[in-house]
């Protein structure tokens, strides 16, 4: 069978399995076995011989998931995301939004804006936009709606701010993306750093002008603290910013690599939240489960994504995309235009580790190609993704806002409240584009 019809029909059953919502893993999965079946099985004269493919294709399958469950950066991941459970179970997380909420309370917008860095903060933790914008819509959301805040404003900036969690280190998609592509973790996280910053500046940015432009979307709390009992909060927040300066600054110092940063910032928010009499053990247990949970979804979709990579290789499908797309005379800015918007119409319709794991084996070899740098390029990816959390109809940081808001804000008003943000989120991906230094200056700066 020819290898290009063959991708074709194995990328036709993933898109009608995930039509019957059939989870993005086993959809990728299944469909790299069928086709692997028949790229292993299919002879010119006689058709498809299934029993012959059988034995290559479960050879294949059993030393691509041991070579990828065998991959050391994967540890880090599990690590991540059990800091951000147990961050969130030892109360570090909500300390930091409470004291920010005091510190922010006059200022236009005052709630939202300490939402924005809660989640800026919440997202240096942990690596997951998902889980940042589950734990911060718990705290930050009732808070806001109890002091009259308008309800797109309340849900729109954790949704929005909960997309930093894609781009601000520690980011599980830059790890997925550097075990695909074969670049440095490390460089990857500090590349995120400066757009990281950039998004969550821009966010606040929106938050004040919408505060001022509608000032009954954000009345400020009749209350007013002083000095004293700001300086006071200080010494709740102090967890945080360790376990921030242990993660960022000890990767950035070479202190620690990103797997040991993930083991010993993990441990140090369990101690943390032991001696403060805020974890208990059943709570431990609650974020490992939890851990477990997440880590085996995020594994089965890369497993899945990995078979229909090797699929994809034996049938030398990059390589000719590569030649195709070089022949037909295209340049850098018509590629880069494509794989843009290619990327914006997948992320209004499928989850970030789905689309990432499924376009990387096709668009890598295509910049790669034409000469870009790697880890520019997965600053722009991972910023694409972080759009499509917010962006409609299956906007999926949104519908978790949903879940936990108050049944009578409907899904509507957020996705209202989210179009205030998505200007600036362009903004930003457009300056990254134009401007590689953006991302690559503190990497070229650490070495």
């Amino acid at each position: 069978m020819d290898p290009t019809l063959l991708i074709g029909l194995a990328f036709s059953l993933v898109v009608v399995l995930l039509v019957l919502r059939v989870p993005i893993g086993f959809a990728l999965g299944a469909s790299a076995f069928v086709g692997l079946l028949l790229f292993f099985g299919w002879r010119p004269a006689t058709g498809p011989d299934l029993s012959r493919g059988l034995r290559p294709a479960l050879s294949l399958v059993g030393s691509t998931a041991f070579g990828f469950v065998h991959n050391y950066p994967l540890s880090m991941i599990p690590m991540f995301i059990g800091l951000g459970h147990v961050a969130f179970h030892a109360g570090i997380t909500t300390d930091l939004y409470r004291a920010l909420r005091v510190w922010l309370a006059r200022a236009p917008g005052g709630l939202a804006l300490a939402s924005i860095i809660g989640c800026g903060g919440f997202s240096a933790i942990t690596g997951s936009s998902v889980a940042c914008a589950a734990a911060m819509g718990k705290i930050a959301v009732p808070e806001m709606l109890r002091y009259g805040y308008d309800s797109r404003l309340a849900t729109a900036a954790v949704a929005s701010g909960g997309t930093l969690g894609s781009l601000i280190p520690p980011s599980l998609l830059f790890v997925i993306y550097a075990i695909f592509t074969e670049q440095s973790v490390k460089s990857l996280f500090l590349a995120g750093v400066l757009p990281g910053l950039l998004s969550l500046g821009g966010f606040m940015l929106t938050t004040l002008i919408w505060a001022r432009l509608q000032p009954g979307a954000a009345p400020r709390p009749d209350e007013r603290h002083t000095r004293r009992e700001q300086w006071a909060l200080l010494p709740q927040v102090w967890p945080a910013v360790l376990l921030l300066a242990m993660i960022t600054g000890g990767i950035y110092s070479g202190v620690f690599t990103p797997t040991e940063a993930a083991a010993v910032s993990l441990a140090a928010a369990a101690a943390i939240g032991f001696s403060r009499r805020r974890l208990t053990w059943k709570l431990l247990f609650v974020s490992l489960q939890d851990t477990a949970r997440q880590t085996a979804a995020i594994f089965l979709i890369a497993l899945g994504a990995k078979l229909f990579v090797a699929l994809a290789s034996l049938a030398r499908i990059a390589p000719n995309l590569l030649d195709w797309v070089q022949g037909t005379g295209a340049g850098v800015f018509a590629v880069m235009a494509t794989i843009v918007l290619l990327y914006l119409v997948l992320g209004m319709f499928l989850d970030s580790i789905g689309i990432l794991v499924l376009t990387l084996p096709f668009v890598v070899p295509l910049i790669d190609g034409y000469g870009l740098d790697l880890v520019w390029f997965g600053v722009v990816v991972v910023k694409l993704l972080e759009i499509g959390l917010i962006t409609p109809p299956v906007g999926l940081n949104v519908f978790v806002i949903k879940s936990v808001a108050p049944p009578e804000v409907a899904l509507d008003r957020i996705f209202r409240g989210v179009a205030w943000f998505l200007p600036l989120d362009f903004v930003v991906l457009g300056l990254i584009l134009a401007f590689p230094a953006i991302s690559l200056l503190i990497p070229s700066l650490a070495g």
